[in-house]
């Protein structure tokens, strides 16, 4: 069985860009298809996946070929919508029950992490190789953000999303941001990175609100090695050993207003 995970901001994400899970497992000329939006819960090895809604779907061959040919065209698919393959190991399971918790509003500078062009790097080094050097790849993120002490909210399958708690915060995590961008370049990788500054809402290990859904548009807009912060995030780093290049007022899908961008040289 093959499983596929791609991780979205937040339900309530104002791209509608939810987190997906999809399965594909054939029995000779039978191929069995699962998927549909699942919650994502903690990260790292403590990370959990539950189902909040699935389809199913079964396909009947006529020859065991047909199967295999489908079954190629299918993963080929999901490797090329930017989904993280999991190990079969890895358990989606039916979303649990649980008493309503009430989310706490607090001050954070949320990054978020991405590599440039991943499928390209994918289609040149293969499956086995890409997958080791993800490995190494997170190694150095969670490297960096324990030393700057950002915390891990999830992965996104070439990347990651960290808090830094307070005012204090931003300038850690702009030192956060500056020392992956260093570090992922001994593994040939180029990053694009995203902060913005805001209140966030905290349910359990998971955050949500509107300063989220800015922080991934302000990465969006980043090039290749480039980190690029909102103009929130530059107000309180005045006054601080921090260089920043003005690159004007942008508009970020799905969200009204314009954002002034800053790029870290």
């Amino acid at each position: 069985m093959a499983k596929f995970l791609r991780v979205g901001v937040h339900d309530s994400n104002v791209g509608g860009y939810t987190s997906k899970a999809w399965t594909i497992r054939r029995v000779g000329s039978t191929v069995f298809l699962e998927w549909g939006a699942v919650e994502v819960r903690r990260a790292a090895r403590a990370r959990r996946i539950y189902w909040s809604r699935r389809q199913h779907k079964i396909v009947r061959f006529r020859s065991e070929k047909q199967a295999i040919v489908y079954v190629k065209k299918a993963l080929e698919r999901r490797i090329g919508h930017r989904y993280e393959q999991l190990a079969e190991s890895v358990r989606i399971r039916p979303r649990p029950v649980h008493r309503r918790v009430d989310p706490v509003r607090v001050l954070a500078t949320i990054l978020f992490v991405d590599i440039v062009r991943s499928t390209e790097k994918v289609a040149r080094l293969g499956d086995r190789r890409w997958n080791e050097v993800l490995s190494h790849y997170y190694a150095v993120l969670r490297r960096q953000l324990r030393a700057c002490r950002g915390r891990e909210v999830t992965t996104t399958g070439d990347g990651i999303v960290a808090t830094f708690d307070g005012q204090p915060g931003a300038l850690r995590a702009i030192r956060c941001a500056t020392a992956i961008r260093k570090a992922v370049r001994t593994l040939g990788l180029e990053v694009r990175v995203g902060l913005h500054t805001g209140e966030c809402e905290m349910v359990g290990d998971s955050i949500a609100g509107i300063a989220v859904h800015i922080g991934a548009r302000v990465m969006a807009m980043a090039r290749a090695n480039e980190v690029l912060v909102s103009v929130t995030v530059k107000n309180l780093v005045v006054g601080e050993d921090v260089e920043l290049e003005d690159k004007g007022a942008h508009k970020l899908r799905g969200i009204a207003e314009k954002w002034r961008l800053f790029s870290l040289p």
